[in-house]
């Protein structure tokens, strides 16, 4: 399911009616940590009435207190871009930093944290995606740990929108429930801890790419025409299909039989729904292909070479 956030006033009781039930809604992907985290970051800036952080003063209340936890050196997808297909599943590593307070027990049952991405401004994204699971911290000293998580992507559920493609910023949430059972009567929202920094980098998000090539005609004798085609498309995440992309440069190249090295012949442009055509004469029997070097928002694509055979 898509993630939108849309921050304003709210009275405490609705800050703290987010917390009830965690997991109830799970998205389709089937994570509970997912649909708890979603609702933890809305609670939480819902309780500041949108602003980004929690007041470092006593909390109000309905009001979660500021867990003295920080987020330093995220590095989502060793900052490759974040490619997307038409209806794929991507996982998306990530390392950081977690710097607590000596008070605060990381390896407690009920404290969790983890990284994600969003587009937009942080207190109001347009989208956030975070993983199915929470991160794994390793301690390196008694108030710094080393963690890794996974952000996750489910293209066929509705995360995605075609106009979320381009630039996203990381941040990470954690939250320590301290014994709180936000199911029970008794549950006391502000006794529970959140921590959500934003702002960190992150790599784009783009469209899946493809592309097709066929030489012809085959074989072919030395002198004569080849006809290269081929199609341009990408994901197009509202339908779940490909479709053609035109006005795009592609590069037609060459790689002779017995050689492994693909050299540059011409750079096209691509034509309505993505087409391809060009022309080159026919000298030694090898290999033709369309590479694209992609955009901001559509991911770089090669196709496999097709042989032309050359008497």
């Amino acid at each position: 399911m898509r993630i939108r956030a849309t921050v304003a006033a709210v009275s405490g009781a609705l800050a703290l009616s987010a917390f009830a039930v965690p997991g109830a809604h799970a998205a389709d992907s089937g994570s509970t940590y997912r649909a708890d985290a979603t609702k933890v970051r809305e609670a939480a800036h819902a309780a500041t009435s949108g602003t980004s952080a929690f007041r470092a003063s006593a909390a109000a209340v309905d009001e979660p207190y500021a867990l003295d936890v920080t987020f330093s050196n995220i590095k989502v997808n060793k900052g490759k871009p974040i490619v997307v297909g038409a209806t794929t599943h991507v996982t998306i590593p990530v390392t950081y930093t977690l710097t607590h307070a000596a008070d605060v027990d990381i390896t407690a049952a009920d404290f969790l944290n983890g990284p994600y991405i969003y587009r937009g401004s942080f207190d109001t994204p347009d989208n956030f995606q975070f993983g199915d699971d929470p991160g794994t911290c390793t301690p390196t000293s008694s108030t710094v740990a080393s963690c890794v998580a996974d952000i996750d992507i489910y293209a066929n559920e509705g995360y995605l929108v075609n106009s979320d493609a381009g630039a996203w910023k990381a941040a990470g949430l954690a939250y320590a429930y301290n014994g709180q059972d936000p199911s029970s009567t008794s549950f006391d929202i502000t006794k529970v801890g959140v921590a959500d920094q934003g702002g960190f980098t992150s790599p784009n998000v783009q469209r899946q790419s493809k592309l097709t090539v066929n030489a012809a005609p085959e074989p072919v004798k030395k002198g004569k025409t080849i006809t290269v085609t081929g199609k341009l498309t990408r994901a197009d995440w509202e339908t779940n299909k490909y479709t053609g992309l035109s006005g795009q440069s592609v590069v037609l190249q060459f790689r002779k039989a017995g050689t492994t090295t693909y050299k540059n012949v011409k750079t096209i442009k691509s034509t309505s729904g993505g087409a391809l055509k060009t022309t080159v004469k026919a000298s030694v029997d090898g290999y033709y292909r369309y590479t694209y070097a992609g955009v901001s928002t559509v991911g770089t694509s090669t196709a496999a070479g097709d042989y032309i055979d050359v008497k």
